[in-house]
């Protein structure tokens, strides 16, 4: 197995540029994945990854290979897409060993590989089967399996998991950490879900406009984030961001009704900011200076949706036996410490 490099890419559709001069690199044996709203161009850098795409500027690597522009089939990468693209009237086993039989493998080295590809899969009970008696997770781990029996360097998942209800989403999510783990090879995965990111990935790139926003461990992008994007990306419910005026000894939030105790530097006072506070970093106390507008309850926690005086909307995580009621007014504890702060025109971060 080998890592990906990534040098001042760039693609083009005629006048239009959707990848700005992108530098990543993916070590080898790591899993990273790509994540960001659509239309960010996560897709297109990983199609470019792996050939599908043309790359208009800059270069590829594989290992100490430049593959900028090679062939896909000569690359050493296998692709799962979000479709699983399996021939319907094949077997599990003949879906798996297809690629290699139409390049000519001998027939012992194609059933030693599906019948190892079979076992990390847990599939070698359908192998017999064809795809229409298969559930949708079953399916996509057929499609991983022809991928893992071509041996590639690298793996490319494009949003593999889209098709797939929410129980079996999860349960891929462990199939598939659990197959990183044992094969050890390196794995690009595209996802529009930040949950998904925070899960499987040993590095999370954060992709806007065609651009990387940040790139780190996912617990480093979760507690520190370079901007306001990054923040409100990363995290499940979203940061709340409340707007804030820096001031002598502090910042006057609003929405907190409160001048928050976190002074800025000299250079920052009289401007303008905007304070985020993740739901599980508040807490419910008592006043009456924020109306409880909605409350999700989802069993061992609960999410209550504050309307502030300013009129803005801020989501607290309660947890324990008591929880706020709809309707009622509260107050809001917050810690000075876990606010972060972002300048309200530039959206980075305020350290």
């Amino acid at each position: 197995m080998t890592g990906v490099t990534l040098q001042k890419v760039v693609k083009k559709y005629g006048e239009t540029q959707v990848i700005h001069g992108v530098d990543l690199t993916v070590e080898d044996g790591e899993f990273c994945v790509f994540v960001g709203p659509s239309g960010c161009g996560k897709s297109t850098l990983l199609r470019m990854v792996a050939g599908l795409e043309e790359t208009t500027g800059g270069a590829i690597r594989i290992g100490s290979r430049d593959v900028t522009r090679l062939d896909p089939s000569e690359r050493g990468v296998a692709m799962v897409f979000q479709t699983y693209a399996l021939y319907p009237h094949m077997t599990v086993e003949e879906n798996m060993g297809f690629g290699l039989r139409m390049n000519g493998h001998p027939k012992p080295e194609i059933r030693a590989k599906v019948a190892e590809a079979s076992r990390i899969l847990k599939l070698d009970d359908y192998l017999k089967r064809k795809p229409a008696a298969l559930s949708g997770g079953q399916r996509q781990r057929v499609s991983i399996g022809r991928a893992i029996v071509r041996g590639p360097e690298v793996f490319l998942f494009d949003e593999p998991l889209s098709n797939l209800d929410a129980e079996l989403r999860v349960e891929m999510r462990v199939e598939i950490a659990r197959l990183h783990k044992e094969i050890g090879a390196t794995m690009i995965y595209v996802t529009h879900d930040q949950v998904e990111a925070m899960t499987l990935a040993d590095k999370i790139v954060v992709l806007r406009s065609g651009r990387i926003e940040q790139a780190g461990r996912p617990m480093d992008l979760y507690r520190d984030p370079d901007n306001r994007f990054v923040a409100g990306f990363i995290g499940s419910p979203a940061m709340n961001f409340l707007a804030g005026k820096a001031v002598a000894g502090g910042i006057e939030v609003p929405g907190l009704a409160a001048t928050l105790a976190k002074p800025l530097a000299p250079a920052h006072q009289g401007h303008a900011v905007t304070v985020g506070l993740r739901p599980e970093h508040l807490a419910l106390g008592p006043g009456d200076t924020h109306r409880v507008d909605l409350v999700e309850s989802l069993g061992g926690v609960s999410y209550a949706y504050l309307i502030a005086p300013s009129g803005e909307r801020i989501v607290v995580e309660e947890r324990g036996e008591t929880r706020s009621d709809e309707g009622t007014r509260v107050g809001l504890i917050v810690d000075p410490a876990r606010a972060y702060v972002f300048d309200a025109k530039t959206e980075m971060r305020i350290r």
